[in-house]
């Protein structure tokens, strides 16, 4: 497998348990039964609960354009150090963006978020040249 299939499975994977903790926290300040139902007047999750969320949401947007750019630079030929290197960049920006969103940290998180816009522009340039 290539290295950007790989950082791809690793950060689908990674996207994909992103809502185990704040689901935890929900469980803990409603109670399980309003977890699991639709209560009219919701207790409010905790700030970085809400936060990592949000961040989960992000991911998935996210996820979306760069799991297409990889398989489309993998189906393709495209794929090379660049590419390899800008997933690699990806997943550990990606990370780090979790982090810094989760625990309020505007300038990394915004930092972070340019750094994997980029990667994916990388990965999209690598395609198209």
């Amino acid at each position: 497998m290539t290295a950007e299939l790989t950082y791809l499975t690793w950060i689908s994977l990674f996207t994909a348990l992103m809502w185990m903790p704040y689901t935890l926290n929900l469980i803990s300040v409603r109670g399980l039964i309003a977890a699991i139902s639709y209560p009219t007047d919701p207790k409010p999750l905790a700030p970085w609960a809400a936060r990592m969320k949000q961040a989960h949401a992000n991911a998935i947007e996210n996820l979306v354009i760069f799991g297409a750019l990889v398989l489309a630079a993998h189906s393709s030929g495209a794929n090379n150090e660049a590419t390899a290197v800008a997933c690699a960049v990806y997943f550990w920006a990606r990370c780090i963006h979790l982090l810094a969103y989760t625990f309020g940290i505007p300038w990394i998180r915004t930092a972070t978020f340019i750094v994997g816009f980029g990667c994916q522009a990388t990965i999209a340039a690598q395609i198209l040249i």
